[in-house]
């Protein structure tokens, strides 16, 4: 029996079985389910996965599998129909509808089903997370004195000053006094659209770019325009083009390893941004979310562009969050001019201020010895994994082009073959047992052609990478026809394929 058609098999049979038992009954071990129906111990861990996300089953490392209890029964519920009318009435007055669309920023937050080895996630694996530095850190945080107390509204001194030297360099180009801290990258930028684009306008985008900040622009009534990315970053023609036909005052990129395509806006690009954006009126909104996230052989990275910018241009973000925990919320959101003092305005109206607990940890943890140390081993492990997804696709999965192989961040973007649909791949991915994220939710308009994000970051290791790819080329099989047919070899023994 066919590995993948077997799992649905069983799962089926299995459904069938659990109707002899009473809730909290104890299934057969998983031993006893592979010689009953003559299948392997995967297709039997899968099997159990699908029935433990359905709630038909209960799982216990080291008990077994259990019937679920079945659902209480709910109170009857209430009729929210009226909100349809309530939450539209205002729309028809509003240049742009402000549509809450949080698709594209869940996919990376949810957790996969169990056995579904995630290459959608967005964040560190706990196993590359500092979580012993963190909650030492934590714990000296704790015992400074007046850690419990109210913080300065724009954050805590010795937090920015961390920051700013961070950001500005040895030049010392930016000052505490021009940071804020705020609760994460995602709110920092929203913060940022609130400020500088009133609701109906362009805001200029990269393309493709973060779905998330897609979403915070629609939310805040904005409009998406997008600018294409290559290979250097974003190109400069066009962003002159797109500030003069649409009128936009902002514009978002992310310059170092753009996210999804990696790319790093190569030099010259640099100072044509600036320049274009100060000529056009505008502002650059620099999303500067994985400058920690560089690998062992990205050599020296570029500055912010927030360090070559003494006009006030650029207004900077830069976060904590992806070199630790997505929980270590703490981000820094500089600039110049009246328009730090509006961000401040907004972000104390809508927030207050950020934890004075969780700024004092990042302080303890940025200050310890244990932060560069981490750092360095998380560059040697990003690159280990990069590289192990890098060889096998390249091994069992040639026919997924991968155009840019980065030096930092921790995802690959790749295109699929003409007349590829990227949501029946990742449909037939899912039930193979790999989570992996679609391209069309990092464009804002017709996308050139069919891509999927692969994220090397959020998985167990090595092993685990070689395994997904394993699945995904049978997933591909499903949706492209078997490999052979679509001029790739036979897959290897991926075991050979680890580093």
């Amino acid at each position: 029996m066919h590995e993948r058609s077997s799992v649905g098999e069983l799962a089926q049979q299995l459904r069938q079985e659990l109707k002899r038992y009473s809730p909290g009954g104890k299934l057969p071990s998983s031993r006893a389910l592979v010689e009953r129906y003559r299948v392997s111990p995967v297709t039997v861990s899968r099997a159990l996965a699908q029935l433990a996300a359905e709630g038909l089953v209960v799982t216990r490392p080291g008990a077994g599998a259990f019937r679920a209890a079945p659902h209480a029964h709910a109170a009857p519920a209430g009729d929210t129909s009226w909100q349809t009318v309530a939450l539209s009435a205002d729309a028809g007055g509003e240049p742009v509808p402000r549509t809450v669309d949080a698709s594209g920023v869940t996919v990376s937050l949810a957790a996969p089903p169990p056995g579904v080895i995630e290459f959608n996630g967005g964040y560190l694996h706990p196993s590359l997370q500092p979580e012993r530095a963190m909650a030492a850190a934590l714990s000296r945080a704790g015992r400074r004195p007046g850690a419990w107390a109210r913080p300065p509204l724009e954050g805590l001194p010795e937090l920015r000053e961390w920051f700013a030297r961070y950001i500005g360099g040895p030049g010392g180009t930016v000052t505490a006094a021009e940071v804020l801290i705020a609760a994460g990258g995602q709110s920092a930028l929203t913060t940022a659209l609130r400020a500088l684009a009133p609701p109906g306008a362009p805001v200029l985008v990269e393309s493709p770019t973060y779905p998330g900040m897609l979403a915070i622009a629609r939310a805040s009534g904005l409009r998406p325009v997008p600018v294409p990315v290559d290979a250097d970053g974003v190109r400069p023609e066009l962003l002159a083009d797109a500030f003069r036909a649409s009128g936009a005052r902002v514009f978002v990129c992310q310059p170092l390893f753009q996210n999804p395509t990696g790319a790093v806006l190569a030099p010259p690009r640099r100072a044509e941004v600036l320049r274009i954006a100060r000529e056009a009126g505008a502002f650059v909104v620099e999303d500067d979310f994985v400058r920690r996230l560089a690998h062992e052989d990205a050599g020296p990275l570029p500055p912010p562009l927030a360090a070559d910018d003494p006009d006030g241009v650029v207004v900077h973000v830069g976060s904590l969050t992806k070199a630790t925990s997505p929980s270590f919320r703490v981000c820094a959101l500089a600039a110049r001019g009246p328009a730090l003092r509006r961000l401040r305005a907004i972000q104390v109206v809508d927030s207050f201020f950020v934890p004075r607990p969780l700024q004092e940890a990042a302080l303890e943890l940025v200050g310890s010895p244990a932060w560069p140390r981490h750092l360095r081993n998380l560059a040697a492990e990003l690159k280990s994994r990069r590289d192990a997804m890098t060889g096998a696709l390249r091994h069992v999965l040639p026919e997924l082009a991968l155009p840019h192989i980065p030096s930092g961040g921790y995802h690959l973007w790749l295109r699929l073959p003409d007349g590829a649909h990227e949501s029946d791949l990742a449909a037939a991915a899912l039930r193979a047992g790999v989570a992996l994220t679609p391209g069309r939710p990092y464009f804002s308009a017709e996308p050139p052609a069919a891509h999927v994000r692969l994220s090397f970051a959020a998985v167990a290791g090595t092993a685990e990478i070689t395994e997904g790819v394993r699945r995904l080329r049978a997933a591909c099989d499903d949706v492209l026809g078997p490999g052979r047919e679509n001029g790739s070899t036979p897959p290897p023994d991926l075991a050979t394929l680890l580093p």
